[in-house]
């Protein structure tokens, strides 16, 4: 991402994380995809991935923009348009572009 997108973005995101149980994130616009493993979100900062364990999303409110996750949070990750457009790509799809 260039230094004139970053500066350009006027919004600000909150994520709230406690004991590593409870994640409260702001400014989502859409949940792509979740299980009990991973929850991937696209916020008005970017794609959010969370990975843990036993992870279940326990308030959803796009009305708010307000997301809330409960379970073990290993990790979150923002991950740039491009690369999170290749994860969904299979092996070949890689090698063939």
């Amino acid at each position: 991402m260039n230094e004139d997108k970053k500066l350009s973005r006027q919004t600000t995101q909150n994520i709230i994380l406690e004991n590593r149980e409870r994640l409260s994130v702001s400014g989502v616009l859409k949940v792509r995809s979740f299980d009990d493993e991973t929850v991937e979100i696209e916020t008005e900062l970017g794609l959010l991935i969370i990975c843990g364990e036993d992870l279940h999303i326990n308030k959803l409110s796009i009305d708010n923009s307000e997301l809330s996750v409960e379970g073990y949070i290993i990790s979150c990750e923002y991950n740039d348009s491009e690369s999170s457009r290749s994860r969904g790509m299979g092996f070949f799809s890689k090698m063939f572009r």
